[in-house]
This record gives structure tokens, C-alpha cells and sequence, in this order.
């Protein structure tokens, strides 16, 4: 059974940081592009990072370039979203998902709040 269970979500105050994790079963994350998308409250899920399986390419979407980076760890078949210096508008429930599947966790909420 596939699965990718994120966690690393909560309350942080704006400037602060969080790392968020994805862990996969059921599925080798290494072979497929793994990315991090973001459902603001009243909006779409929008992608945020996107990584290659061997992270040799990565593409942020603007609004996050140079504070978020995404990585993966294939011994723990884990993907993470490490988030620094977060803005109020980066709220949102926060899901991985694997391109080209329909493979997505259930989310993990963020809310950036002083």
C-alpha cells in the first residue's frame, strides 16, 4: 500500500523557521520526481519545490526562492521541505506528492502568525 505521511508542521511566529518531512511506503521516492505543494486557505494547491530523484534539479516557485529548500534522503525514502524565514503568507496546508502519480499525503498545516 502506498503512502507518504508528512509531519513537521505548526505554529510559528514570521522570520522563523520549520522543516517539514515526507516519508513514502509502499513506493522507492527515488524514482520519481518528488515535489511540495501549498493550499493556502480560499486558494488552489499550488507546487512550491520540486526535486529530480537524484535532487540534481531543483526549482522553487518565486515566492520561496532562497528561503526554502527541498531534499531527500533515499536510505529513508524521505523527502523534506526545510522553510526559513517564513511569511505570514506562506500559510497554508503544505502536501507532498509524487509527479506523475496520484500518490499525495494527507498534508500538514503551517500557519506563520505572530
Amino acid at each position: 500500500q502506498v503512502q507518504l505521511v508528512e509531519s513537521g508542521g505548526g505554529l510559528v511566529q514570521p522570520g522563523g523557521s520549520l522543516r517539514l518531512s515526507c516519508e513514502a511506503s509502499g513506493f522507492t521516492f527515488s524514482s520519481y520526481r518528488m515535489s511540495w505543494y501549498r493550499q493556502s486557505p480560499g486558494r488552489e494547491r499550488v507546487v512550491v519545490a520540486v526535486m529530480t530523484r537524484t535532487g540534481g534539479s531543483i526549482n522553487y516557485v518565486d515566492s520561496v526562492q532562497d528561503r526554502f529548500i527541498i531534499s531527500g534522503d533515499n536510505a529513508k525514502n524521505t523527502v523534506y521541505l526545510q522553510m526559513n524565514n517564513l511569511k505570514p503568507e506562506d500559510t497554508g496546508v503544505y502536501y507532498c506528492h509524487a509527479l506523475t502519480t496520484n500518490y499525495w499525503g494527507q498534508g500538514t498545516q503551517v500557519t506563520v502568525s505572530s
